[in-house]
């Protein structure tokens, strides 16, 4: 609370943002205007950015401290871990640096919290806390009453990593399990062994383009209950890797990726095409 009092206090009206979230919450919050400088991970999920004035930065990890200076903003929020070389210049060139590590969905709604505090939109900020708990309370009751079913995701193909704690807690109030330990690797044998009915892949900066069948062909996943009853998803990577507003469009995903007979089809997710063809391979082994 002191943090948010003190960034208010000092009116912040230059921010560079060096995490996609931060670049979703202020537009969200109505406030992208303060946004001067971002990387071009902002532009993909925050498109507009690209159609102004804005520096765009050309890799959040590869911090090149003189570029982001450059743009003089009072404040730049940026993901942890970050390059510790770039926060001390940043530090030292007197410019506030937030850094945010979200884990959990309680986390992701102080982080709104936090970044409306700095921009004066507390009100707005809790306003849309609120809409953002209604909207998966809403979802949880619905899939209350269905049956569950075990979800495998993963954010990253090679090696394979399950997905973060947000999206488990995603797709529990969606409906089903989440199996493996979130934020993890995992070996695609011990996938295979836990037989997930929903396998969903949604590899950080792959958008939607990761390669279903090619990956249950080259892993062996061909047996498993996912693959017979073609469950295999690929989820846009924003809508479950960005921890912001744009989690609910991730969480509507799953929701009809694990229960498609009653959730609606929405944008961002794709359901493989070859479910058949995956099958025989796995049954000629």
């Amino acid at each position: 609370m002191t943090r948010m009092k003190m960034h208010c206090e000092q009116s912040l009206h230059r921010i560079a943002c060096l995490q996609p979230s931060a670049t979703v919450i202020l537009s969200a919050l109505g406030e992208l205007d303060r946004v001067v400088a971002c990387t071009k991970y902002c532009r993909d999920v925050v498109p507009e950015v690209a159609n102004s004035s804005r520096t765009i930065l050309a890799d959040s990890w590869t911090a090149n401290c003189e570029e982001i200076l450059a743009a003089q903003p009072d404040l730049i929020i940026a993901s942890v871990p970050y390059q510790e070389k770039a926060v001390i210049e940043i530090l030292k060139a007197g410019t506030r640096f937030l850094g945010l590590a979200p884990k959990s969905l309680a986390d992701v709604y102080g982080d709104i919290a936090i970044i409306a505090g700095a921009v004066e939109a507390t009100e707005r900020g809790e306003e849309l806390i609120q809409s953002m708990r209604e909207h998966v309370e809403q979802v949880r009751i619905r899939a209350s009453v269905l049956p569950r079913r075990k979800v495998f995701c993963e954010e990253w193909g090679k090696p394979i990593i399950a997905s973060q704690a947000w999206v488990a807690e995603l797709v529990e109030a969606a409906g089903g399990t989440f199996v493996g330990v979130p934020g993890k690797q995992i070996s695609a044998e011990d996938v295979a062994g836990m037989d997930p009915d929903v396998i969903v892949a949604a590899w950080c900066g792959a958008g939607d383009r990761v390669p279903l069948e090619k990956i249950i062909e080259s892993r062996g996943w061909q047996r498993c209950a996912a693959v017979r009853a073609g469950r295999v998803y690929c989820i846009r990577d924003e809508f479950l890797n960005t921890p912001a507003p744009t989690l609910l469009k991730g969480l509507d995903a799953l929701a009809f990726a694990i229960h498609s007979e009653v959730f609606p089809a929405v944008e961002g997710i794709r359901r493989i095409t070859e479910v058949s063809s995956c099958v025989t391979s796995g049954e000629r082994d």
